[in-house]
């Protein structure tokens, strides 16, 4: 049996607390449904089943939709269950989360700065960009959704 992994924010709380700190001020700038859907997105791409829950969770407390949970992992099928600005920003999420070699494209950025004014836009690349890496050290550490 493999040793169990190390759980990054058990060993360094500090860098967990101000990694909070951050998420605290992104929300500050964008609707948390919104944040709480993009995070849920990436953690699917990602393959961050803990994540995946968390974030589930969570936007269902902040009232968002079983309906629209269960499709996110099929946003750009779902019609318009999701509006515009939801739409893309879960692109924009896309693109983020699987750069390949090709990075993001100009398509994908133009939408987004369509819907999101400059600061909202920075915020919300910086949202996306958080859960990527949140869902890499949960993902490296073996975190597993708890039985709820």
């Amino acid at each position: 049996m493999a040793e169990k992994r190390v759980v990054w924010a058990k060993k360094l709380p500090e860098v967990y607390k101000k990694l909070d700190e951050i998420d605290l001020i992104l929300a500050d700038h964008l609707d948390v449904q919104l944040l709480e859907l993009i995070k849920l997105r990436a953690s699917v791409l990602n393959g961050c089943a803990f994540c995946v829950d968390l974030h589930t969770h969570k936007a269902l407390k902040e009232g968002e939709s079983q309906q629209r949970l269960f499709l996110v992992s099929t946003w750009y099928e779902a019609g318009d269950r999701f509006t515009e600005r939801e739409r893309a920003a879960l692109a924009l999420t896309d693109e983020m989360t699987e750069l390949g070699g090709t990075g993001v494209s100009d398509a994908a950025y133009e939408e987004a700065a369509e819907h999101f004014d400059e600061t909202e836009l920075a915020a919300l690349m910086s949202a996306i960009a958080m859960i990527n890496l949140y869902n890499r050290l949960a993902v490296t550490s073996q975190l597993h959704p708890k039985e709820r």
